[in-house]
């Protein structure tokens, strides 16, 4: 085996759809590194809290897992065309390896993604295009997705969506998350906690911990969602169906996915490892996304630190032990999505002074 799959999320055929060599995509994805918590643990009485740094990836998220399997798929088939949705991190993603593989990339986006995203896709090359109410009115979602999927069937080309309902096996790359995370705790891992929009992640990470044979333990996944889209967690929790939402309110970028998607497959397999489903105010997430980066030195969109936020809330319900190993996702860069920062945390204007006054400035700090 060569050493540019060793180092790639091609070290997991067992997680993988077959894809030959010549034709796969590789821009370094995968084997993130999985860093052991300073500080937050012990605030929070876990002993062994560690972060799954997927915004280390080439693109900054953990979508480049998905779309390293996707375009190497397209360029197997010989395609030159790809047509997407995205929220942000998805159409980043593509529209990198699409670029590197020479395949044309349009994107339609969601109502307010973040800017920073939308210039990501363009640099790499991408066709843009917003549409009004996509992403937070579940009728204009399911009306956008319909037309796109009709669209792609009539060119005879997949409907790239990182959900398991739409591309059930680019979504095998993201799976790769455990086998890495499991191989470097040789397999003693309680607790993974992972953010969810529609779902495809918390399925993938549950998928990706049952086709694994390292484990010495089974580890429970919880599913962890901001309360202003609720189509999941509360389901998990209650052991029933996942439901849509009216609409998605919540200002965390990436979650925000009113329609069931992967949801009910999320329930089904959460009960396989006995994990558990987590509401957290948008509040908390932000305060988390602060604590990671001033506390851990972890740069984290707020999607990111959704599921920090969630193990905050299960250690408030006493349902994770002080002894037990935990894991928590950081799913992708904080430099996603900076209007974020600057519109939460109220950081201080950077002062220009005289290079006279530069020791007297910092003589409060010694």
């Amino acid at each position: 085996m060569s050493q540019r799959i060793l180092n790639t999320i091609w070290k997991y055929p067992h997680q993988l759809p077959e894809v030959a060599p010549q034709h796969r995509v590789l821009l370094g994805e995968g084997q993130t590194p999985l860093v052991s918590s300073r500080s937050i643990g012990a605030s929070l009485g876990i002993d062994k809290l560690y972060f799954k740094l997927e915004n280390l990836n080439p693109s900054g998220s953990y979508k480049d897992r998905f779309a390293a399997v996707l375009v190497s798929e397209m360029t197997a088939r010989g395609q030159k065309l790809c047509i997407a949705t995205s929220s942000g991190n998805t159409g980043a993603a593509l529209s990198a390896y699409c670029a590197a593989a020479g395949i044309t990339c349009i994107l339609v986006v969601v109502d307010g993604a973040p800017m920073p995203k939308i210039r990501q896709m363009q640099l790499y090359g991408a066709h843009i295009f917003m549409v009004r109410g996509f992403g937070k009115d579940p009728a204009i979602t399911t009306a956008v997705f319909d037309a796109l999927e009709n669209l792609c069937r009539s060119l005879d080309i997949p409907l790239p969506i990182s959900a398991y309902r739409y591309c059930p096996s680019a979504m095998q790359g993201v799976q790769t998350i455990s086998s890495e995370i499991l191989e470097t705790l040789a397999g003693q891992v309680d607790h993974l906690f992972s953010p969810a929009g529609g779902g495809g992640l918390t399925l993938a990470i549950t998928k990706g911990i049952l086709a694994e044979k390292a484990a010495t333990r089974l580890t429970k996944v919880n599913c962890v969602q901001p309360e202003g889209n609720d189509t999941i967690a509360s389901s998990r929790r209650m052991n029933v169906k996942a439901k849509a939402v009216s609409a998605s309110t919540t200002a965390v970028s990436g979650l925000q996915v009113p329609g069931v998607l992967d949801g009910d497959q999320v329930i089904e397999t959460g009960r396989k490892t006995g994990g558990n489903g987590y509401i957290v105010t948008d509040e908390r997430v932000f305060a988390w996304q602060k604590a990671l980066a001033q506390q851990e030195g972890i740069f984290s969109e707020p999607a990111g630190a959704v599921a920090l936020a969630g193990l905050e809330e299960a250690v408030r319900r006493n349902e994770v032990a002080p002894h037990e190993t935990v894991v928590c996702l950081v799913t992708g860069s904080g430099f996603k999505d900076m209007a974020s920062v600057e519109r939460n945390f109220g950081l201080p204007p950077v002062e220009t002074v005289d290079v006279g006054q530069t020791l007297a400035l910092i003589k409060p700090f010694l």
